[in-house]
C-alpha cells in the first residue's frame, strides 16, 4: 500500500466510525509556549483535552505533520544513521473528547490494523502500563491477544507532551520482523534492536500535570492516539527502512542527482531527503531562519543539510532545488506546501547562499582543531567560536565529531554560550506590582467600540501600588482603578490603551494606560485632585483626539498588510506590531530589504483604498466561517470558536480577524507615508508609518528642511539635486588630489626609511614608526619599500587616537626563516594586541600606544636570531 493510499485509508476508516476529519494544523503550535513546534497528532487538540476549549465534535481524526528538531523532543542528531528517525512526520491519529475510552480505541486500533491493512495477528505485540489492569483485561480477555506477546512496562508506557499538560498511561503496538532481524520485544534487555518496532501509541489521557508535578484528574477522560505514517508504510510495503518506502524514493533520487551521486542508500543522502521535508513544511507555516527560537532550528537544519551536499562533494548551491521533487510527492496531500513553493525556495537558496560563504572556512578550521587536538575531546570554546563566529550550529559540530570519532565539551560550549546571552531585563512598566493580592470581584463590560465615554460607571476595584485592595485613594497616590464597565480601550493585539479621566464630582483620576488582567480592565494612573472611593460611580472620558489617531494608524496597518501580501507575496504574515497616537510599527515576514520601487506601490496602494472612502465593517462569524470567507488571522494567536471580522477597503481589500478599534470608513485615515522600512530580525522586516495630521506634519518637517538645504546653498529646492550634484563631483576631484598627494608624501618616507635600513646578516631590517599615515597608505608604503629592497624585511607602525595599526612584510627569499605572521604578532604582543596573516604580509592592530617605540626596535634582535 502507497503512503498516500494508507493515509486515506486511515481517515477513511475512523470516519466511518464517527469520527470527523480535521486537517492537520500548522508546525507552528498556537498559543503554547512549552514547546517549539507540534510534535504529536494531539497538539492542536491540547485545549480540548484541558477542557479549555469546545468544538462541535467529540471525536476526530487526522494527519498531523511534526517536526521533532528541538527542545524536549529533538531527534536531529539520530537522523541519518538510523532507520526511522525523522526531523519531520506525519502522526495519523483518531481522539475523543470525553466520549469513547479505552475499550473502543483499543478495538478500532486492533480492527484498522487486522482487518483493513491485514496485518497477521501473530505479527503484533502489545505492550500496557504496568498500574493499567484494566487495558490489559480489554487486550487479553476481550481483543484475545496471546500473553505471549504482551508485557507491562514503565516509563515507557506513559505519555506526556511536555513537561507540563495533558498525560497519561498508554497502551503500544509493536510490528515484529521476524527472527531474522537483531532485537529482543518490549521490556526485554535486546529491546533496542529492530525486530520489533512501535507503530501505534494509544494514549489514555487522564491527567494534567502542573508545574508542581501533580497529576490532576482531567474533566473528562479522553483518547488520544498516534501511528506514524513513515513507520506503518515501511512494514505494508515490506522495508526495513522508512527511507525505502515510497515516500522518500523520489526525494532521495532527487537528492542523488543534485549532489552528483548514483548510489542513493548513502546515509548523506538520506539526511538531505529528510530534512528537506522539515525545512519546506516550517517555511510554509510563516517559521524563516533567524538566530533564536524556532527560526533558528530550522536553520540549523537547513544549514545540516547544506554540510552533507558539501561532504557529497557538492560546493553549490542544491538543497533549494529539491522542494520541486517534494512538492510532487506531497503537495496535493498538503496544499499549503504546493502554494508556497516559490517562497520555500527563495529562502532556501537565500540560507544556503549565505551559509556557503562561511562554510569552507569553518569546515577548515574545525578539521585543523580536530587535528591538532590532544586528547578525544574538543573542548567547548573552539565549538562556541565556531557557532559564533561562523554560524556553526552545536549539532552540525556534533555530526563531524561525530565521524571522526571525537567527544565534545558540551558543557563548557554551554557556559560560553550562557555567558553570550546574559542581559538585563526590562523593569515592567510602572515598576510596580499592580497585581491583587486577592480576587477582585465582577467583571469589566467593554463599551468602547461604540463610545468614547460613560456616565455613572460603578467603581469596583482599587489596587495600591503593592497590590493590595483599597477602599479609597487619595490625591496625588497612584493606583490602579476597576469598572463596571469602560469605553477605555485596554492594550492588545498591538494596539496600545487609552488614556483619560474618570470624574466624580470634584475629583479627577488622569488614565495613563489600560491593561487586560483577566475579565477586568485596569486603568493605570493617579489622583490628582480629590479622592477616589470604591463603590462610588464615576464619568468616564477618554481621550478622544488621541483615539482618533490611534484609530487610523491602527486602520491603515490592515491596509499595510494587504498592500504587502500583495506586493511581495502571500508567504508575508505579520509577526507584531505596536499602535500608538504618533505612528504605526508592522512587524512581517519576509526575507530580503523591500526596494524603493516596491515601498512605493506599497505606499500608492494603501493611499488608493483610503481615498476609495469603503466603509469599515465588523461582523461575528465562527472561525470556520471567518476561514472560508478568506479572513488573514495573526500568526500564532489563539482564537476561540466565535470572532470577530473586520473588513475594510473597496471590494472587500482587506478581511482579518481583530479586536481592535478602528476608523469607520478608510477616508478617515486622511494619508499614509511610510517613514522607514528595515530588517530587525532574521526574515522579519519592519516598516513605520504615519498617518492623518502626523503624516501631514511629516511632510511639512521635509519641505521645511529642504528650504532650510536650498539656503544654505543659495538654491531653490527644485535647483538641489544639480547643485548638490556638483558639489560632489568637486568633492571626488579633492579626494584625487589629496590621495596623490599623499602616495607623493609616502614615496618620499620611503626614501628616507631606505636609508636607515639595517643590515643583519645580509638582510635589510626596517622597523619604523610613521606618524599620520592611513591604514590603507600604510599598506602602500610597506608595498614600496619591498620592492626596493633586494632582500629585507620590513615592520611599519603608526598610532592615531591612541589605537596602534602595525603591517609586516618579508621578501619571498626569507620567508622559510622569517614569517612576518609570527613576527607581526611578537610585535603586537608587546602594544596589547594581535593580529595575523601570511608568510610574506601580516597584519595587526594595538590599544598601548606608548610602547610602539619599543616594540618597534625589539624587531632587530628577534630578526637577528632567525637570520642567524
Amino acid at each position: 500500500m502507497k503512503s498516500a493510499a494508507l493515509r486515506q485509508a486511515f481517515l477513511d476508516f475512523f470516519e466511518r466510525e464517527g469520527h470527523t476529519k480535521v486537517p492537520s494544523g500548522s508546525l507552528v503550535p498556537e498559543n503554547d509556549p512549552t514547546v517549539l513546534f507540534t510534535v504529536a497528532g494531539m497538539a492542536p487538540f491540547k485545549d480540548v483535552f484541558l477542557g479549555r476549549e469546545q468544538r462541535p465534535y467529540t471525536r476526530a481524526a487526522s494527519a498531523q505533520r511534526c517536526v521533532r528538531a528541538g527542545g524536549k523532543h529533538n531527534d536531529l542528531d539520530n537522523v541519518g544513521y538510523t532507520a526511522r528517525h525523522h526531523t519531520f512526520f506525519e502522526m495519523l491519529g483518531n481522539f475523543s473528547f470525553g466520549d469513547y475510552f479505552k475499550r473502543e480505541a483499543i478495538d478500532f486500533a486492533w480492527r484498522f490494523l487486522t482487518e483493513e491493512l491485514g496485518l497477521p495477528k501473530e505479527k503484533l505485540w502489545i505492550t500496557v502500563h504496568v498500574s493499567d489492569d484494566e487495558a490489559a483485561s480489554i487486550w487479553l480477555d476481550e481483543v484475545g491477544v496471546s500473553p505471549d506477546r504482551f508485557s507491562r512496562l514503565d516509563e515507557d508506557n506513559f505519555w506526556q507532551m511536555g513537561e507540563t499538560g495533558p498525560c497519561g498511561p498508554s497502551s503500544e503496538i509493536f510490528f515484529d520482523h521476524g527472527p531474522e532481524v537483531a532485537g529482543g520485544p518490549p521490556g526485554s534487555p535486546d529491546e533496542d534492536g529492530d525486530r520489533y518496532i512501535e507503530i501505534w501509541n494509544l494514549v489514555f489521557m487522564q491527567y494534567d500535570r502542573d508545574s508542581e508535578g501533580t497529576m490532576n484528574p482531567l474533566p473528562k477522560p479522553s483518547i488520544d492516539t498516534g501511528m506514524g505514517l513513515e513507520r506503518m508504510a515501511a512494514v505494508l510495503q515490506g522495508v526495513h527502512s522508512n527511507y525505502e518506502i515510497d515516500l522518500f524514493e523520489r526525494l532521495l533520487k532527487a537528492a542523488a542527482s543534485a549532489t552528483g551521486q548514483t548510489d542513493i542508500q548513502q546515509p548523506s543522502l538520506r539526511v538531505i531527503a529528510d530534512h528537506i521535508r522539515s525545512c519546506s513544511f516550517l517555511i510554509a507555516d510563516g517559521v524563516l531562519p533567524s538566530n533564536e527560537g524556532r527560526g533558528y532550528v530550522l536553520r540549523r537544519i537547513i544549514r545540516r543539510a547544506v554540510r552533507h551536499g558539501h561532504k557529497l562533494g557538492q560546493d553549490e548551491p542544491f538543497f533549494h532545488t529539491l522542494v520541486e521533487a517534494l512538492d510532487q510527492e506531497m503537495g496535493e496531500a498538503h496544499p499549503e506546501l504546493h502554494k508556497a513553493r516559490a517562497q520555500i525556495e527563495r529562502v532556501l537558496l537565500k540560507e544556503e547562499e549565505q551559509f556557503a560563504r562561511t562554510l569552507d572556512h569553518g569546515m577548515k578550521l574545525l578539521t585543523d582543531a580536530i587535528e591538532t587536538l590532544e586528547g578525544d575531546t574538543l573542548d567547548g570554546d573552539t565549538i562556541f567560536k565556531l557557532y559564533d563566529t561562523y554560524g556553526f550550529p552545536f549539532d552540525l559540530t556534533a555530526d563531524v565529531a561525530r565521524e571522526r570519532g571525537i567527544g565534545l565539551d558540551e558543557l563548557g560550549f554551554q557556559r560560553a554560550l550562557q555567558a553570550q546571552r546574559d542581559r538585563a531585563r526590562a523593569a515592567s512598566q510602572f515598576g510596580a506590582d499592580y497585581t491583587p493580592s486577592v480576587e477582585l470581584e465582577g467583571t469589566t463590560q467593554f463599551t468602547g467600540y461604540e463610545a468614547t465615554s460613560g456616565d455613572s460607571v460603578a467603581v469596583i476595584g482599587l489596587v495600591d501600588d503593592d497590590g493590595n485592595v483599597q477602599e479609597r485613594i487619595d490625591e496625588g497616590q497612584t493606583a490602579v482603578v476597576v469598572l463596571a464597565e469602560t469605553p477605555f480601550y485596554a492594550e492588545s493585539g498591538g494596539q496600545v490603551g487609552d488614556t483619560g479621566a474618570l470624574v466624580s464630582g470634584d475629583t479627577v483620576f488622569e488614565v495613563r494606560d489600560t491593561q487586560k488582567k483577566g475579565a477586568h480592565h485596569f486603568h493605570y494612573g493617579r489622583v490628582t485632585r480629590g479622592a477616589l472611593t470604591r463603590g462610588e460611580t464615576v464619568r468616564a472620558d477618554v481621550d478622544a483626539e488621541r483615539r482618533a489617531a490611534i484609530q487610523r494608524n491602527h486602520s491603515a496597518t490592515h491596509l499595510l498588510h494587504e498592500a504587502l501580501r500583495r506586493v511581495l507575496g502571500e508567504h508575508v504574515q505579520q509577526k507584531g506590531s505596536l499602535v500608538n497616537e504618533e505612528r504605526l510599527r508592522f512587524d512581517f515576514s519576509h526575507f530580503e530589504a523591500v526596494s524603493p520601487e516596491q515601498l512605493e506601490r506599497i505606499e500608492a496602494i494603501v493611499n488608493e483604498q483610503i481615498l476609495a472612502n469603503a466603509p469599515v465593517s465588523v461582523d461575528h462569524m465562527s472561525l470556520d466561517d471567518a476561514k472560508r470567507k478568506g479572513a488573514q488571522a495573526l500568526f500564532e494567536a489563539k482564537y476561540g470558536e466565535n470572532v470577530r471580522v473586520l473588513t475594510m477597503g473597496s471590494e472587500a481589500f482587506s478581511i482579518e480577524l481583530c479586536g481592535g478599534i478602528h476608523v469607520s470608513r478608510t477616508g478617515d485615515i486622511g494619508t499614509c507615508h511610510i517613514v522607514t522600512e528595515a530588517g530587525v530580525a532574521a526574515g522579519v522586516r519592519r516598516i513605520e508609518a504615519v498617518t492623518g495630521t502626523r503624516a501631514l506634519a511629516f511632510y511639512r518637517e521635509q519641505e521645511d528642511s529642504l528650504e532650510r538645504i536650498a539656503s544654505m546653498l543659495k538654491a531653490r529646492p527644485d535647483q538641489l539635486e544639480s547643485r548638490i550634484e556638483g558639489l560632489l563631483g568637486h568633492q571626488r576631484e579633492l579626494e584625487k588630489t589629496l590621495e596623490a598627494l599623499k602616495a607623493k608624501l609616502a614615496s618620499s618616507a620611503g626614501n628616507d626609511l631606505l636609508s636607515e635600513a639595517r643590515d643583519i646578516n645580509g638582510a635589510k631590517v626596517i622597523a619604523r614608526q610613521v606618524d599620520g599615515v592611513s591604514g590603507k597608505d600604510l599598506r602602500t608604503l610597506m608595498d614600496q619599500l619591498k620592492s626596493k629592497l633586494a632582500s629585507g624585511v620590513v615592520v611599519l607602525g603608526t598610532a592615531q587616537e591612541g589605537k596602534v595599526s602595525l603591517i609586516a612584510g618579508v621578501t619571498s627569499d626569507l620567508t622559510d626563516r622569517v614569517k612576518a605572521g609570527e613576527l607581526i604578532n611578537v610585535v603586537a604582543e608587546q602594544v596589547g594586541g594581535k593580529g595575523g596573516g601570511r608568510a610574506d604580509m601580516a597584519q595587526a592592530g594595538g590599544k598601548d600606544a606608548a610602547a610602539l617605540p619599543g616594540a618597534l626596535e625589539s624587531v632587530f634582535a628577534w630578526t637577528s636570531q632567525k637570520l642567524d
